[in-house]
Parts: C-alpha cells; structure tokens; sequence
C-alpha cells in the first residue's frame, strides 16, 4: 500500500504549544489531489496506570472542562520539549500522586486520530509503586486520589466511568497485562 503525500501547507492558526491546525493539500496514491485537508496538532502526552505495592490502583475523580459530571481518571500530562515519553510518565506520577515506580511497562504509543493528527497518546503501565513525596499540587484542575482495588478499577471499567478513551484503553491494557 502506498502512502498519502503532502504537497503542501500552511498554517491557518497556530496557538502555540497547545494548538495549531494547518490546511494541507494531500494527493493519494491514485493521483488524486485533495486540498484543504485539516491537520491539527496537539502536544503528545502520556497516561500512565499505576499500581502500588499492596495492588491498588491509582486514580482520581475529577471534573474536566469537555465533560459532563465527573469521571475517573489515570495520571497524565504533556511531554516537556525534549523530553521521552517514560521521563514524562515517571515525573507526572511523581507529581500528581507522590509515588514512584521501579517496574514501568510500555503500552504503546498511539496516534489520537490518524487522519486529522492531533497528538501521540503513550500509555504506561507502573507496578510496585510506592509513596515517596508529597503531591506537587499546581494543575487547574481539583482532583481527588482514589486507590482501587483491582475488582474496583475492573467494574469502573466495565461501568464506564473513565469517560476518556485514552483511559479507558490504557486502564484495559494494563488489565490484560498483570
């Protein structure tokens, strides 16, 4: 199979880190050129699912802007320039819970819409964590920390309560990995 080429583009709005969304004008492999193709591009981040020693699960309850109610959720965040992926993983589990993991597990890296770009979803899997520091508590959101037993995270699961994709594939990627 062949690849879509891109013949061009500009940039149509660009706020910078957070958004920018550019026209493309694409030209498949049967020659077939399309103009004005959308790409939108978002900071890569990451989730992570982690798991303490004693085996619960790390979560938290809180309110997100795009979302009615309220929803579970896992640790996440947005890659610092130059950073890797499992350096984000680590220093955002750090941050928002206090622990950290000496067993950290790949899920994947994900691309959140294959079309239109967006970003690079990277989901991680932390076992044996444990409580090391005091939570660094500077984000815009108020969120509460749950530990969930795994009978607990499986009927969230199942019960929809991780009302974002992403946590809902990574939160089942790690079920199916311990």
């Amino acid at each position: 199979m062949q690849q879509w080429k891109t013949r061009d583009r500009k940039v149509i709005l660009d706020e910078s880190p957070w958004l920018k969304v550019e026209s493309h004008t694409v030209e498949l492999p049967s020659g077939q050129v399309i103009p004005n193709w959308q790409w939108v591009t978002t900071p890569d981040y990451i989730n992570v699912v982690a798991v303490t020693e004693e085996g619960k699960f790390i979560c938290f309850r809180q309110v997100k802007y795009g979302l009615e109610g309220d929803t579970l959720a896992i640790v996440g965040g947005y890659l610092n320039d130059g950073e890797e992926p499992l350096q984000a993983a680590q220093r955002e589990l750090r941050e928002e819970t206090g622990y950290e993991s000496p067993d950290w597990v790949s899920l994947g890296s994900y691309r959140v819409d294959p079309n239109r770009g967006i970003a690079m979803g990277n989901l991680f899997l932390a076992r044996r964590a444990r409580l090391v520091a005091t939570p660094i508590v500077d984000d815009l959101e108020e969120q509460h920390l749950h530990l969930l037993s795994r009978a607990e995270i499986e009927q969230a699961l199942a019960t929809g309560e991780f009302q974002v994709m992403a946590w809902t594939a990574a939160v089942a990627l790690a079920l199916r990995n311990l």
